[in-house]
């Protein structure tokens, strides 16, 4: 039977956080989860368009209780004045949707806290803001957002902000990848420590959104050129699905009640580029435990955060 958003659970009394809400299958899942009744926190880098975005939502369920707060996940300073706030806030955190995220950057660009972009927005970002949430989870859920590109992505522990060989897909590949690896750790040691977290992971497909435009295929004036003319109206519709579609599987690692711990949710069909959500599989590199926990102990060096 095809998931659908009649399918998703009511939320009333829940609180959820989405990063990137703002546009894309994050505010698609945003959406969903305010009409079904949750308070809904957007947390994105661009003001504008997250306000914009809880003023769409406001329009299509009137008396949502959805609010925006900025975040720049690239910043580690920025990412614990948020987690600050939440804290000081003190309302427990039902689920934890962590879906912001860049692609295929042409070139290697940097954050403010000296990290390739790409790991330190995807994933860094992601784990530090996942840590300092911690005490307002136990009994919540997380989500990490990861890709069907976690299939040729490889974690380059000797290099994990890639100063000896920088690639655009090289780059997301790596972060996405980690992505699966840090839901499955978080599961483990969430388990092992009783923090009381269920984590899983899941990806949209092939979901039209401007992820794409923005990133590998927008950027040099003919690959933009070829991305508009050809690729977009003729050769993307086969072997996509629109935003709200690709939001599903997001939607169903959030809130079925049946979700596995440590379970990994995308498009069935169309080698996991669209169609009905479901429990998806994964590589088996993906499941190495010994790279995962140095990969964690890695990105507690690198951010400085550590859990529990």
């Amino acid at each position: 039977m095809r998931y659908s958003p009649a399918d998703v659970p009511d939320q009333t009394g829940r609180f959820t956080i989405v990063t990137g809400g703002n546009g894309g299958t994050g505010f698609e899942t945003a959406k969903v989860l305010a009409a079904k009744g949750a308070e809904v926190l957007i947390a994105a880098r661009d003001a504008k368009k997250g306000e914009r975005a809880v003023r769409e939502i406001r329009r299509m369920t009137p008396g949502a209780q959805v609010r925006f707060e900025r975040l720049d996940l690239s910043s580690q300073a920025d990412v614990a004045r948020f987690a600050e706030a939440r804290l000081a806030e003190g309302r427990r955190i039902d689920v934890l949707v962590n879906n912001a995220g860049i692609m295929a950057l042409p070139k290697r660009q940097m954050s403010v806290d000296g990290h390739e972009l790409q790991l330190a927005t995807n994933f860094l970002g992601h784990f530090a803001l996942t840590a300092r949430l911690l005490p307002l989870l136990k009994g919540g859920r997380t989500v990490q957002l990861s890709s069907i590109k976690h299939r040729s992505g490889r974690i380059h522990l000797d290099d994990l902000n890639l100063e000896r060989g920088y690639g655009d897909w090289k780059a997301y590949d790596q972060s996405k990848l980690a992505m699966l690896m840090f839901a499955l750790e978080l599961d483990r040691r969430s388990r092992a420590n009783g923090w009381g977290v269920t984590s899983v992971a899941a990806h949209p497909g092939y979901a039209r959104t401007g992820l794409i435009g923005a990133g590998p295929l927008g950027t040099r004036p003919v690959s933009r050129f070829m991305f508009s003319v050809v690729y977009r109206p003729f050769i993307e519709p086969l072997i996509s699905h629109s935003a709200a579609d690709g939001a599903l599987p997001i939607l169903m690692a959030a809130t079925a009640p049946d979700v596995s711990p440590g379970g990994y949710y995308g498009p069935t069909t169309g080698k996991e580029l669209k169609g009905p959500a479901g429990p998806v599989g994964m590589k088996p590199h993906a499941r190495d435990e010994a790279v995962a926990a140095a990969l964690w102990e890695a990105a507690e060096r690198l951010t400085g955060v550590r859990f529990g």
